[in-house]
């Protein structure tokens, strides 16, 4: 029987020597590994191959999707880290006396979801080349062939370019035991997937960067295009089959635009179930108060055959109306993970606010929000009022959220929620997370203020 213990110790100790043969590199050199390595995966064959193995392996999602993902979300993040340092003297602030220079953490421990294997492992590897450190990379049992082959196609890249091939290293076989191991024995734990993945990084004594569960909830006031809010909202939720925690979950939308707007998502290809047909979904979508794992990242038809509702071939999201929010009537105001999104009415703004508010609480703290507004100051009122980390205006959520040639979002796969969410970071998880800074402190003149300069009229009082 494998120890698993002794197996990872052993996959870390390999890593550790070959970070240690890279802690000198130049930014030039490692620039030359992230972009060399970015190229071997998203040209044609490699590309086209880990989406459809991803697709075949995990039984979600859908190749076009998966293919994207790789396009974008690669390209994007390198894209992002050329334009910063990773290497030396990242700041100089002259007035202040400080310098700030970049140190490599060590080893990296990246754990990877089911959902999403084809881009995440590869982002992870080049966040971690970046900064001169090395990663081992715990796999979902069920992608486990997926990342095999990617961190192949790595490793003979960082030969092919004189580095060493144990930067980037992988659990070949999969378990709970080995990941946790993995969590335990790295210095710092990179982790992407579901809550009890990221409670255990979080609590595996190593230092970690993790994400909260989404519920992403979009808000339609009457001042929206909605033809054009109607054909993002689609593009969003079918994309990958929603395996994104970003894609529209809820949809709140002003009540006097509420049936023009439903007309426009059916033109798009959104199926709005009856009442009774409604029934019938939510009890094949949740199993004894649970999500059932059968329709997480399936095709509509998939999941309304499931149901045993018709709907038609071209069916691209199901549409499911509601009037609550919480556990145990009204699931439909939760995270689903599929391509199914529930309406709600609102008659003022901000009834509409509130109802954001109510249910990014229920599910989804810290995650993120959207609006399809053009009403400036609405926008701002939504972004003060909500307890999230990202607000997408005018944008389809699950291919903004994370970044998008078309907004200035730090390119990721891992989107921190702050305390809210259960996280140490509200951000977009980069490259920046994986380095140690050490300031250098120089003597300036004195700032000290003079006490009527501090503290003005209150000392009158």
């Amino acid at each position: 029987m494998l120890d698993e213990k002794a197996y990872v110790a052993g996959l870390v100790e390999r890593a550790r020597v070959a970070q240690q043969e890279i802690e000198n590199y130049t930014q030039e050199q490692v620039d030359k590994l992230i972009t060399a390595i970015c190229w071997d995966i998203v040209k044609d064959g490699p590309a086209q191959k880990i989406a459809q193995m991803a697709v075949d392996e995990s039984k979600m999602g859908n190749y076009e999707s998966k293919y994207g993902k790789l396009m974008v979300k690669l390209k994007g993040g390198l894209r992002d880290m050329l334009l910063e340092k990773s290497v030396g003297v990242l700041e100089r602030d002259e007035k202040k006396g400080l310098i700030k220079i970049a140190k490599p953490i060590g080893v990296i421990g990246g754990v990877l979801p089911c959902t999403n294997p084809e881009a995440t492992p590869v982002l992870k590897a080049m966040m971690a080349l970046k900064t001169r450190n090395a990663i081992v990379l715990a796999p979902h049992p069920r992608t486990k062939k997926t990342n095999a082959y990617i961190v192949d196609l790595m490793r003979e890249t960082l030969k092919k370019h004189g580095a060493p091939e144990d930067l980037i290293l992988c659990i070949e076989e999969p378990s709970l035991v080995a990941s946790n191991e993995v969590m335990k024995q790295c210095d710092l734990v990179l982790a992407t997937g579901g809550g009890p993945m990221v409670k255990a990084a979080y609590s595996s004594g190593t230092p970690a960067y993790g994400v909260g569960q989404g519920n992403a909830t979009v808000l339609v006031d009457e001042t929206a295009d909605l033809k054009d809010a109607a054909n993002k909202i689609m593009r969003s939720k079918s994309f990958d089959f929603s395996t994104s925690c970003s894609s529209e979950n809820s949809l709140v939308i002003q009540e006097g635009i509420y049936n023009d707007f439903v007309a426009c998502l059916k033109a798009e290809g959104g199926f709005l179930v009856s009442a009774d047909e409604k029934v019938k979904l939510q009890e094949t979508m949740w199993v004894d108060g649970h999500l059932n794992p059968d329709i997480i990242a399936q095709s509509p038809k998939t999941i309304a055959d499931l149901a045993g509702i018709n709907v038609p071939a071209d069916c691209k999201f199901i549409m499911v109306e509601e009037t609550g929010i919480g556990p145990d009537q009204y699931p439909f105001s939760g995270e689903k993970l599929s391509p199914v999104t529930t309406m709600f009415k609102y008659g003022t703004f901000a009834e509409g606010v509130n109802k954001v508010k109510t249910i990014t609480s229920f599910h989804g703290k810290g995650h993120s929000c959207g609006i399809h507004s053009t009403n400036d100051d609405r926008i701002l009122e939504l972004a003060m009022a909500t307890k999230v980390s990202r607000m997408m205006v005018r944008q389809p959520q699950a291919l903004a959220n994370s970044g998008a040639w078309t907004n200035g979002m730090p390119m990721t796969l891992t989107l921190g929620c702050g305390t809210w969410g259960g996280n140490i970071s509200s951000e977009n998880i980069t490259f920046k997370k994986l380095l140690n800074v050490t300031w250098v402190s120089y003597p300036i003149a004195s700032t000290m203020p003079t006490d009527a300069e501090l503290f003005g009229d209150i000392m009158k009082e």
